[in-house]
């Protein structure tokens, strides 16, 4: 098969096709758990989980939309809806116009603290529970290589 192939081959679209079915599966998945046991969406518990991770829980609407791969105006509108929750805080910055702050309550800190332990299990029976170490480790390059070729 040469790089002008116009199909995949039998592998490839096995594989491919596991991916797609991952790529609807698991977020639903993720979703329900995430709604029944803490309230929030996957797409709550992402903006939490990037907020939690910068430094002072802080970031741009801008730099938030980009780690999460989302386009500015969909980060915005959800920043409100979750600002209207009480789980973060939008703020302008006094000294500098580039943008507004998204900052996580102590309310989005406690909510993420109560859906974390309960996300991690899930991801760890639906994704890990079944894979050796080297099958994670294979994985992970895997995806990461995806990932580098996106970005």
């Amino acid at each position: 098969m040469t790089d002008d192939e116009p199909w995949l081959s039998p592998d490839q679209q096995r594989a491919w096709r596991h991916w797609v079915a991952l790529g609807t599966a698991l977020p639903t998945a993720l979703n329900r758990q995430l709604q029944e046991d803490s309230g929030l969406s996957l797409s709550d518990y992402d903006v939490l989980v990037a907020l939690t991770e910068a430094p002072d829980g802080r970031l741009r609407v801008g730099d938030l939309a980009s780690s999460l791969g989302w386009e500015r105006s969909r980060c915005s509108h959800h920043v409100r809806r979750m600002a209207g929750r009480g789980l973060l805080d939008k703020t302008d910055h006094a000294d500098d116009g580039r943008g507004a702050w998204v900052v996580v309550t102590d309310a989005g800190c406690a909510a993420i603290d109560r859906a974390a332990p309960g996300h991690a299990r899930l991801v760890r029976d639906l994704v890990f529970a079944d894979l050796s170490p080297a099958e994670v480790d294979v994985l992970q390059r895997a995806l990461g290589a995806v990932v580098r070729r996106l970005g």
